[in-house]
């Protein structure tokens, strides 16, 4: 379904984002979907950081008090 929409299909998808929702919106929920992006791959590397180090090798408790007395 998706294969068929070229470019053309793309520029009036495009039009339609920008009539509907403005530039300012669609600039500011770019810039949070790059920040979201951002401080993903900043998680993955320490992550990775982490398990190279071997500090990652147990697991830390950080839930509420409220949360431990539900289970």
């Amino acid at each position: 379904m998706l294969n068929n929409i070229g470019l053309p299909g793309l520029l009036l998808i495009a039009v339609v984002v920008l009539v509907l929702f403005g530039r300012g919106k669609i600039s500011s929920l770019m810039g949070e979907v790059g920040k979201g992006i951002t401080a993903f791959k900043k998680g993955v590397t320490d992550g990775t950081k982490e398990l190279e180090d071997g500090t990652g090798d147990t697991a830390k408790d950080i839930s509420t008090d409220k949360e431990k007395d539900k289970v």
